[in-house]
Order: C-alpha cells, then structure tokens, then sequence
C-alpha cells in the first residue's frame, strides 16, 4: 500500500498515477480534496476575475455609448454561487480520484516521522509514503493581525460586504490579481508592499501590471507595524521609509506569499521556511518517503505541484524519472493575462507590438488598450529565448510557446503556420517579423 497525505493538486495526482498502475492507494486528506488551488487560491481568483472583467468591458462599452446602464454587483450572491460552483468542482474531482482506484479518507491526520507513517496516531504499515500537504497564507506576526477585517484568501469567502476601502498588504502576484478584482468591484484600494512592486518580475512586466491597476495606490517600502480597530474602520500604523504614518481601511486583506504545511513530517530534513526539501527525483532524507507541491516550498504553481506528484508516483513505481523546472509558464490574472515563459534579458533580439484586435479585445481599439507582446530570440541560431504576452487569453497561448521552448523550436521553423483568426495572439507575427529579420542579417 502507499499512503498519500494531503489530497491537493500534487497529492491528487500523484495517487491516481500509482492507482493506475495497479498499486493499492490511501489518499488521506484532512478537509476537502483539491487543496488550496481550488478552495482558495486558483478557482477563486477566476472566480472573481471572471465578474471583475466583465465590469470592466460593460464600463468600456458605455465609454463609446454603445451601452447604458452600470452593472450592479451584489457581493454576497457572488461569494455564495461562487462556493456552490468550488463544491461541485469538488465533487467532479472526488469521483474521478476514486475511478482511478483511489481510496480516500478524510477528516484524518497522516504524520511522518522519518520513515514511518501513521494516521490519526496509528501506526500504518505501507510501502512508501507521499507528503503533500500543500501551503497557507503567510501572516507575518504583527500586533492586531487577527483583529476583526483583517483576511486572507482563506477567509475572504467570509467577508459579509465588500469594502468601500480596503488595503491589500503584499507586493507579489496575489496581491496585484486581488488588486484588480477589487477595484473593478468599486473599492478603493491601496496595495502596501515591503519592498518592491512585483519586483522579481522583469520591468517590462512590471510596467504592464501596473498599466491595467488604473486607480489602485500602490506604496513601496511599506512596512505594517500594527492594526486597530475603531468602530467600522481599521487604523494601520506603517513605517513608510523612515516615516511613521496612519492608514484608514474597512478590510486588509494579506496577500503576502505562502508558507508550507510541513509540521506533519518529522525525521526528514527541511528547509528555513519549513519546507521539506527533497532531490530532483522528490525523494526525502527519510528513505522511502517522498514529498511533492507547496510543501517543499516555492514554486507555489499548481501545475508544477501536479507535475511533481506524478514524477513523485513515477519514481516509487521504479521509473527512475527526474523533475525537470526550465521553461515554466507563468500568468497573472488582470484585465488581460499577462503570460510568460523564458528570459527577455540577455544575449537574445527582442521586438514588441501591440496586442491585435480580437475576440475580447475589439472595443479596446478606442483606448489603445489591445494589450503588448514581446518574443525574445537567440539571433544567431534562431531558437527562442523567452515571450511575454499581455492579451485575453494570453495564459493558454503562453502554455504552448513554453512547449516550443523547450523543444528550442526556432522562429524558422514557423514560416508555415497558418493560425486561427480572429486571435488575440500577436506572437505569430512577431514570429514571422524575427525569423525575416534574421534572413535580412545574413544577406
């Protein structure tokens, strides 16, 4: 038998790979199965982001007059269809998980202690072992925190009204996605970073979040030393550079990264942040025992969690499998998606153009809102080096050119793709521009 503890993206998928092949599976999973991507993290921003980018496009339509009227939201109707649609995805997930062969309980604790497994304090006798209990919000120990108003994506559901202000306290991903739903929604938001906005990202990316945060306050070099509660307002005391100051808000929402859920494992060797570190094959230090997704610390993606349980399967099974984390795609959820893969930096030829008109982004001709995109290649053999897109449907384009990434498919070898149109993809063009380019630097 092989235990599975956590049934999120990583734990989920790597039992169903060893179901499938034929290994009796426990699945133990403390609360719900699809972990934190679809309770809390992934499904939830799409949820929200998919009524936030409505807004905006009815607000852009009655900009040019061709619509009157403003949608009105009802806040706690979205949160509450929004649940009824997480359970369902649920459901889906559970029945598929037990098709596979599958078994799964819940409302159990797996532990580990070195090598040795057991539920709930009962020692089990299995075969080897999967870690996979995932991550949480990161909130930092400040005096207040758990004052009422304060939230994270893990209570967010629980926010009765949506706040005329609010204040969103991080300066990653999470925090800009959130910016952006809650800006389109009504609030005036401010975003309070410790260091830099988006700051691993490259400038050109940078510069394209904040161009879609019309409106949002974004202040560097923020740090939150307190929280009180005064009535229906929270009072926030800030250390801005070196300046003391006040900030008034209905709601603080942490979006300050994620910390791993390593606790249940002893006798296996982790990292400064609590993460289990394991080998390139998700091998422990504790023989016999793998771990696979948030829990052994950042990238914190979803599909690299799934990824690394299935090689994490592939291994116990014998197949001698390596964990390959080049060429990553990545997007953050805005008014477009802003999608990425590889380096724009370096010895590479890049171009930019606009966003094309199409599906999602006609009526923004108007404004010159369509969006960018950006190739970088290497100019001497061709191959290419890394994308960047900002358009409607720019993260599932950004999959593919991950894909030719990593086979170093060069621009040469696109001259005879002929591409569905109308498109938002811009890439192809810029694909043809570089690969003529190139044809004119060697005559």
């Amino acid at each position: 038998m092989i235990l599975i503890i956590g049934g999120g993206p990583a734990g989920r998928l790597g039992a169903m790979r060893l179901a499938r092949a034929g290994r009796d599976v426990l699945l133990v999973e403390r609360k719900k199965i699809g972990g934190q991507c679809l309770h809390h993290g992934c499904m939830m921003v799409c949820a929200l982001n998919d009524v936030a980018r409505v807004i905006r496009s009815c607000e852009e339509l009655q900009d040019l007059g061709i619509m009157r009227g403003s949608p009105e939201l009802s806040f706690p109707v979205l949160l509450r269809e929004m649940g009824k649609a997480q359970y369902r995805i649920e459901q889906v997930l559970e029945e598929e998980t037990r098709q596979a062969g599958v078994e799964i309980l819940y409302g159990k604790e797996g532990r580990c202690s070195g090598s040795a497994l057991s539920i709930d304090g009962e020692r089990v006798s299995a075969d080897a072992g999967i870690i996979a209990t995932g991550s949480r919000p990161n909130v930092p120990p400040i005096p207040g925190i758990s004052t009422r108003g304060v939230f994270t994506p893990h209570t967010l559901p629980a926010m009765e009204k949506l706040p005329q202000r609010m204040v969103i306290m991080g300066g990653g991903v999470m925090a800009a996605e959130f910016a952006y739903i809650f800006s389109a929604f009504g609030s005036e938001v401010t975003i309070l970073c410790r260091s830099g906005f988006l700051r691993t990202l490259d400038p050109y990316l940078r510069d394209l979040a904040q161009k879609e945060l019309p409106g949002v306050t974004i202040r560097e070099q923020v740090e939150v030393e307190q929280v009180d509660r005064t009535g229906s307002s929270l009072i926030l005391t800030c250390l801005e550079g070196e300046e003391r100051i006040t900030l008034e808000s209905e709601a603080l929402l942490i979006a300050a990264g994620l910390v791993p859920n390593g606790e249940c494992a002893e006798g296996v060797k982790k990292g400064p942040e609590g993460e289990i570190v394991v080998d390139d094959h998700l091998r422990t230090s504790a023989p016999g025992i793998y771990a696979c997704g948030d829990v052994t610390g950042p990238p914190y993606f979803t599909p690299v969690a799934r990824m690394e349980g299935i090689v994490a399967a592939d291994n116990i099974l014998g197949r001698d499998r390596v964990m390959d984390y080049q060429f990553i795609p990545q997007a953050i959820a805005l008014r477009h998606d802003i999608a990425f893969c590889g380096s724009l930096r370096g010895h590479v030829a890049t171009v930019t153009a606009p966003g094309p008109a199409g599906p999602g982004s006609f009526w923004s001709v108007p404004t010159a809102a369509t969006g960018s995109c950006r190739v970088a290649i290497d100019p001497e053999t061709g191959s290419l080096a890394g994308v960047a897109l900002a358009v409607p449907g720019g993260a599932l384009i950004a999959t593919y050119l991950a894909a030719m990434l990593h086979q170093g498919t060069r621009v040469q070898d696109l001259e005879r793709l002929i591409e569905v149109h109308p498109s938002t993809d811009g890439v192809l063009p810029l694909l043809r521009y570089l690969a003529e380019w190139r044809e004119r630097q060697k005559g």
